[in-house]
């Protein structure tokens, strides 16, 4: 059910993007810390969706569809914030763009898998892939900005962003081509092998 815990989660992933944008279009240090406070404690809530629904044995279709949107969402909206805001150096455009693609990539083979009954389980190179990815984009979204407000201006926030989007988008491209490669062994199966494994 759409009111049950782990969906509500879910739900509040998607609600923290519109607040989110709009502390970080605010570019002021408070607001890049709050976007960065939003950020993570949205990232946070893919962890304990899951974890929760499994506990209590609350999964669902719902859940299963939401979670993966949410993730995405989150993530796309974050990307594009941090590059619009000129949060990235030029060279770490490539790492954006990379998690980028494979968030579609994945989307799709999620897709074509589902029409023909076989799942593409996380892996375990994916949930790190996630924990990078998800601090590289709140340090970025707060930056050296909003060091200062937490007694970090010693720290390089956004160059500690810069070099977690690389390790994240390094993983990415790993992570994408087990699941390509999932997809493809699928695909290519003779027909009526494929959800028989």
């Amino acid at each position: 059910m759409l009111t049950d815990l782990p969906n509500l989660l879910t739900l509040s992933r998607i609600g923290a993007i519109p607040i989110m944008v709009v502390l970080a279009a605010l570019r002021t240090p408070g607001s890049d810390l709050a976007a960065c406070v939003v950020f993570s404690l949205a990232g946070i809530t893919d962890y304990f969706d899951g974890k929760l629904a499994r506990d209590r044995q609350m999964t669902s279709d719902l859940g299963r569809m939401l979670d993966p949107i949410a993730d995405k969402l989150l993530v796309a909206a974050a990307l594009m914030m941090v590059v619009g805001m000129g949060r990235l150096s030029t060279a770490s455009l490539y790492p954006a763009i990379v998690i980028m693609l494979r968030e579609i990539l994945v989307s799709g083979l999620r897709e074509y898998l589902a029409s023909v009954k076989v799942g593409l389980p996380v892996t375990g190179l994916a949930k790190w892939k996630t924990g990078f990815q998800m601090g590289a984009l709140g340090a970025l979204l707060g930056g050296d900005t909003a060091a200062p407000l937490v007694y970090l201006s010693w720290l390089p926030v956004a160059l500690i962003g810069e070099v977690m989007l690389w390790v994240a988008a390094v993983l990415t491209l790993a992570t994408g081509w087990d699941y390509l490669t999932a997809g493809l062994r699928h695909a290519s199966a003779p027909a009526g092998a494929v959800g028989h494994k």
